[in-house]
């Protein structure tokens, strides 16, 4: 199914829906469908599951535990909840997270936070996914963090993002506060010149 859908016009095609050039999608391509290269599992239908992704990221911060993390991120990539994250799915989520406008990536950072999808992050959402970091990033990483230092990241985060204090972030005030916030910005920019 995937190497009909991923002919050539296919990749013109998401050429045009993505901020990709036809040789960065077809070097992604390779990448995503064999990632056995990288000593991954391979995935030769170009579609990822969510095991495998969550031991792709594995390999990524192997000093702590990227399960949870792995877990919000691919239902992040899964935007039709299908439980399988496809070339597609993983481009579209990409060029907005590398090349995508301010506003198209707050609308995705968004949409990780909001983990049940209802329109609104709440503090329970934001500390799973900040306690999910912490996780990733692993103990010997942060030697010095308290056992409720992501609880008082997100006590901090919640009194600059919740304007009308009602207990839960809209979106609105979600990148309202993120385009205040001059160290969101700027690690904004960090990715945009990757590939």
């Amino acid at each position: 199914m995937a190497t009909v859908r991923h002919r050539p016009e296919a990749l013109e095609l998401l050429e045009a829906q993505s901020k990709f050039t036809k040789k960065e999608l077809q070097i992604l391509y390779r990448g995503f469908k064999n990632p056995g290269q990288l000593s991954y599992e391979e995935c030769p239908s170009g579609v990822v599951n969510e095991e495998t992704f969550k031991e792709i990221y594995s390999q990524f911060f192997p000093q702590g535990d990227s399960t949870t993390y792995a877990h919000f991120l691919f239902n992040a990539f899964d935007t039709d909840h299908n439980g399988a994250v496809s070339f597609e799915d993983f481009i579209k989520g990409l060029s907005i997270l590398l090349r995508g406008t301010v506003q198209e990536k707050l609308n995705w950072a968004f949409n990780l936070y909001d983990i049940n999808k209802d329109g609104y992050i709440t503090k329970e959402e934001m500390l799973d996914i900040m306690k999910a970091i912490y996780d990733m990033m692993g103990k010997c990483t942060y030697p010095v963090l308290k056992e409720d230092a992501p609880r008082q990241h997100v006590e901090t985060f919640f009194q600059k993002m919740d304007k009308n204090k009602d207990g839960v972030v809209t979106i609105d005030e979600f990148i309202e506060s993120c385009q205040k916030d001059e160290n969101i910005m700027r690690s904004m920019q960090l990715f945009e010149n990757v590939i």
